[in-house]
């Protein structure tokens, strides 16, 4: 349950964090999962400031984290743990305090 709340929205990332007490490592690995797909739109969005170049890049990076996004609420709904590609396993190193 915890997993598939941390995709929904920011807001329910924090109540994931929440609900995640005690820690399972099913729930810590979606909270890392989701808040690297986060970080990766935010990062989009910045880029998106860029004249032409920049907007090319944020759309890119809006769908990849979009589909990314999709394949970790469908993992965590299946109960499997695989990260999501590029920014998985970045995130499981990054975030390991969650």
């Amino acid at each position: 349950m915890v997993g598939i709340v941390s995709y929904i929205t920011l807001i329910d990332w924090i109540v994931a964090i929440i609900m995640n007490n005690p820690k399972t490592e099913f729930g810590s690995f979606h909270i890392r999962q989701s808040l690297g797909i986060m970080l990766l739109m935010f990062v989009a969005g910045f880029i998106m400031i860029i004249p032409v170049i920049g907007w090319i890049l944020g759309l890119i990076g809006y769908l990849a984290g979009f589909v990314f996004w999709i394949m970790g609420l469908i993992g965590a709904i299946q109960g499997s743990k695989n990260p999501v590609p590029l920014i998985g396993d970045k995130a499981q190193e990054w975030f390991q305090a969650l």
